[in-house]
């Protein structure tokens, strides 16, 4: 018999009824979402958004654009007034978040369900919203906090549930489960957080992945695969001023290297990602691959060279067409060449010759670590993990000397991501490839770079090995950065 879940005000939420539920939704149990730009409405402004719990339960409309400024105000919104004028699109990742928590709170409810409040988020930011919980907490609300980051569940959670298929394995005092795990599956999370320590280790207990490979023969004077010389992008924005979004940014990456690039959201990572890619034309400055000019020519001259760099996202399910099978997504990669070694399993002697298209897929699948029967699944009915397998494994179709990835492990659980940054470091070793890794998580860049980059309004203000920038900082931004870790070392604790 399941047991009941009540309310101080004496209701069972699992037995209420309809009529019951709509009373306490808002006004007992406030709900923060994960994804703030999917949650809110993108056609109606935070003013709009935050008022539809005091309209559904019957607030004066007189009453509400005050209690609407007010909410902004305790969540630490600047301009609350103007803000409740703009849409989701026009406020930045950190502000629509504060906005998802202000609508959140806007009743008072006495329990707050925050699922994945600060994922995706960056350092800086989620450094902001933990601090709001906090006060929240403080003034004596109740927060049910769900989380995949170990180190939020540290500074917030006093007690702590660890879940497994549904079931609970493991809880106690947030300090006695994360410093003496009892269950291999808290042992095994604990163990999957990427870190300084973590470096040059596996994540993971899956096996290394099988990938047969001819090494790609490189001549040391060859110079880098990629190089940025100071690059720069300037937008014109809607009142006709023009905004410099990256500036004078320079960077070299060799053959089977990884260099990291961190910074807060806004900071111009992921425009020089694209900029890199040639996708996006610099303002000013230049990218060669290879040596060779990649900005500043016609795309026709590009084209027999993108096999060489390719791209993994942050949200495969987005980069992918749902209506496309797997296989069908990767035979579509297969297209802009067929690979100059083979692939992940070619040899020297195939590169004369075509492939069977869905033997090729068949090959790329397995060598990601999923089944080939992957082919015939949808993107919808594939867990996160197993769709940002099948997006590696487009990636390297081509068989590409440069791999940017764009946060690719940012919305995985803890796990998750310790089996795909485990298999990045296979490919790279059996392939040779080049890695632009981006992400806000500096645990995750220290794991896998070689050397780093630190970006702040545009501008790199860091650059040396990992070790350096990360453990000896020099700017105060870096510092920052690495102040605003809400982590203490949790592999050494475990």
């Amino acid at each position: 018999m399941t047991p009941p879940v009540t309310l101080d005000v004496g209701v069972d939420v699992l037995e209420a009824t309809p009529e019951q539920l709509r009373h306490l939704r808002g006004s007992r149990i406030g709900y923060v979402l994960q994804d703030a730009l999917v949650s809110l409405d993108p056609l109606r402004t935070v003013g709009t958004e935050i008022a539809e719990p005091l309209r559904a339960h019957r607030v004066p409309a007189a009453q509400r654009p005050a209690r609407v400024q007010e909410l902004l105000t305790s969540v630490s919104v600047p301009e609350p007034e103007l803000r409740a004028r703009q849409l989701p699109s026009e406020l930045s990742g950190g502000l629509r978040q504060r906005a998802l928590i202000a609508a959140g709170l806007a009743l008072d409810p006495q329990v707050l369900i925050a699922d994945e409040p600060t994922t995706a988020l960056d350092v800086t930011v989620q450094a902001q919203v933990l601090e709001l919980l906090e006060q929240n907490l403080s003034a004596g609300r109740a927060i049910i906090l769900i989380s995949h980051d170990l180190s939020v569940v540290e500074r917030l959670a006093d007690h702590v549930l660890v879940m497994h298929q549904g079931r609970v394995v493991e809880e106690g005092p947030t300090a006695q489960v994360l410093t003496s795990p009892q269950d291999p599956y808290t042992r095994r999370l604990l163990a999957a957080i990427p870190s300084a320590s973590s470096r040059g280790d596996r994540l993971s207990d899956l096996p290394p992945a099988t990938i047969t490979a001819v090494p790609r023969e490189r001549a040391p004077e060859a110079g880098p695969v990629l190089e940025a010389i100071g690059l720069g992008k300037s937008y014109r924005g809607p009142d006709g001023r023009t905004r410099p979004v990256v500036q004078g940014v320079s960077f070299t990456l060799d053959a089977g290297e990884t260099l990291g690039i961190v910074g807060e959201s806004g900071s111009g990572k992921s425009t020089t990602a694209w900029m890199a890619l040639g996708l996006t034309p610099p303002s000013t400055g230049q990218v060669l691959l290879d040596g060779e000019a990649w900005t500043g020519i016609p795309e026709r001259k590009r084209r027999s060279r993108r096999h060489r760099i390719a791209v993994v996202q942050q949200d495969p399910l987005s980069s992918f067409d749902p209506r496309w099978t797997v296989g069908r997504t990767i035979a579509d990669a297969l297209g802009v060449g067929q690979g100059r070694r083979g692939g992940a399993r070619g040899s020297a002697g195939s590169s004369g010759r075509e492939r069977d298209r869905s033997a090729r897929v068949a090959e790329l699948l397995e060598a990601v670590g999923l089944d080939p029967a992957f082919a015939a699944r949808h993107p919808l009915t594939m867990s996160g993990g197993q769709r940002q397998r099948a997006a590696i494994a487009r990636a390297i179709a081509t068989d590409p000397e440069v791999l940017v990835l764009d946060e690719p492990v940012s919305a995985l659980d803890v796990s998750v991501q310790a089996q795909v940054l485990d298999l990045l470091g296979d490919l790279q070793a059996a392939l040779g490839t080049a890695y632009l890794f981006i992400s806000h998580d500096l645990g995750v860049i220290h794991h896998v770079s070689d050397r780093v980059l630190v970006m702040q309004g545009g501008r790199v203000v860091e650059h040396g090995t990992a070790d350096q920038v990360l453990h000896a900082p020099q700017h105060p931004y870096t510092r920052q950065l690495v102040s605003t870790l809400p982590r203490r070392d949790l592999q050494e604790a475990s």
